[in-house]
């Protein structure tokens, strides 16, 4: 066996870490994590090699048969101990980084480097795809560079549903294909049990998951930190359900049954009333015009056709909202304390959910905020004065010294003063790639990796 330079990775002890100040903990983790990606990222340039020492045509004699394994992500999982889903992008970097092709090159650069996660890298690279009639290699080359700022600081779920964004934005033609691919693999099967039980398995496209999704919500929403309510009838069923006995899964089964018996019973036309199971679709006037473009189901991760919106607001009906040029919708000043429905429905869309860097609750699970504060501050119930908050940054509002800075059309989360841990600022985005889009076009710029999340 050739000789060897041994690469060593250094890390700071643990000793004394219960006892360690906040920064200093966050420090560790951090030097941790770094270290960390530096392994992972030798993993997956041996896993790489093993899949190459495993090829089908090897047949039998391939490394990862002759190791008593079937594939080699079986080998990879078996001797590292990780599960089957981590092998497989162990594997699938691995090989990436052995050849990569020019639009991955800054991917396999950010894994070689520890910059990037494995899983980070794997995401980018299933949500760009390949370069095809309609997207150029070189626009895929400026996506990965993005995305590779991005992920140093985001987990790999939230940079896939990124990667995938971008993939729409550079390939709105192919949005139909996509979403015609996805329905196609929904299914749903109940498995009867030996002990008696029936196993639920199935996949939901995205527009059937946004329809069960908002039914089961509104039972589950109390659990889950959802919003607050000012209703006194449905703040004691709030109550209720935060009191009842059940987990929070028993109760999202048990309201699914009951809507399946419900439907099952009643006439035509009155299953649901007039709380029936809707998804909000976001779709720009010009794409709708046109018939090209995409629209965006809320609390969806990835992007539809203009058709599907067509169809859905068919049978819903629609409620248009008009933007000013800076993007700011209705008002409504200072004649009401509480945001109007339509209100919540233009904030909804102008910001996609909650806004803070990092979160991940849908427009259904916030709350809506005065930036200027109606009692103190004599703010007005505007759009444009008005941000949504999961109840969790909310409360950080309220409860913790926080507050929500407006400049112009920008805004910002401000931390309380004399807090180590946020020494700045925090910009907000919206969630809504509909309406990133419109704003991008109305004040185009050069595309630059947002700010890096930070978690209040």
């Amino acid at each position: 066996m050739p000789a060897r330079t041994l690469v060593a990775v250094e890390v700071p002890s643990l000793e004394g870490v219960e006892t360690a100040a906040d920064g200093e903990l966050l420090e560790l983790l951090q030097q941790w994590t770094e270290a960390r990606r530096v392994v992972d990222a030798g993993l997956a340039v041996l896993a790489g090699q093993v899949a190459a020492r495993s090829r089908v045509d090897l047949g039998y004699n391939g490394l990862a048969q002759r190791s008593g394994d079937r594939t080699p992500d079986a080998l990879v999982s078996r001797l590292t101990g990780a599960s089957g889903a981590e092998a497989g992008s162990l594997v699938a970097v691995g090989r990436m980084m052995d050849a990569p092709p020019p639009w991955l090159a800054p991917v396999a650069s950010g894994v070689a480097s520890g910059r990037i996660s494995v899983g980070a890298a794997d995401a980018i690279r299933r949500g760009l795809g390949d370069p095809s009639s309609e997207v150029a290699a070189d626009d895929l080359v400026d996506a990965a560079r993005e995305l590779t700022g991005e992920a140093a600081s985001l987990p790999p779920e939230k940079i896939a549903r990124r990667a995938r964004e971008l993939r729409d934005e550079l390939d709105a033609t192919g949005v139909g294909d996509r979403e015609r691919q996805l329905r196609e693999k929904r299914f749903l099967r109940l498995l009867p049990q030996g002990d008696g039980m029936t196993r639920l398995l199935g996949l939901l496209d995205p527009e059937s998951a946004a329809i069960v999704a908002n039914a089961v919500d509104r039972v589950t929403s109390p659990r889950r930190g959802g919003p607050r309510f000012v209703d006194p009838g449905e703040a004691e069923r709030a109550r209720g359900i935060e009191d009842d006995r059940r987990t929070t899964e028993q109760l999202s089964l048990d309201a699914l049954v009951e809507m399946v018996r419900i439907a099952g019973a009643a006439d035509d036309g009155r299953v649901f009333g007039a709380h029936k199971p809707s998804v909000q679709v976001h779709v720009s006037v010009s794409d709708l015009a046109s018939d090209e473009g995409v629209a965006w189901i809320e609390g969806q991760a990835v992007a539809t056709s203009v058709a599907t919106a067509r169809r859905i607001a068919c049978a819903d009906g629609y409620l248009p909202i008009l933007f000013d040029e800076g993007g700011q919708p209705i008002r409504l000043g200072r004649s009401q304390r509480l945001f109007s429905a339509a209100q919540r429905t233009a904030l909804a869309a102008r910001w996609g959910g909650c806004p803070v860097p990092g979160c991940d609750r849908p427009a259904s699970w916030t709350e809506a905020h005065h930036i200027d504060e109606w009692k103190r501050d004599h703010g007005a119930t505007d759009v444009e004065d008005g941000i949504l908050l999961c109840r969790h940054h909310h409360m950080l509002v309220h409860n913790n010294g926080w507050r929500v800075r407006r400049r112009g059309n920008d805004y910002e989360l401000i931390p309380p003063p004399g807090d180590t841990l946020h020494p700045r600022p925090i910009p907000l985005e919206s969630k809504n790639p509909v309406y990133r889009r419109a704003r991008s076009a109305a004040t185009p710029r050069s595309r630059r990796a947002p700010t890096p999340p930070t978690r209040p």
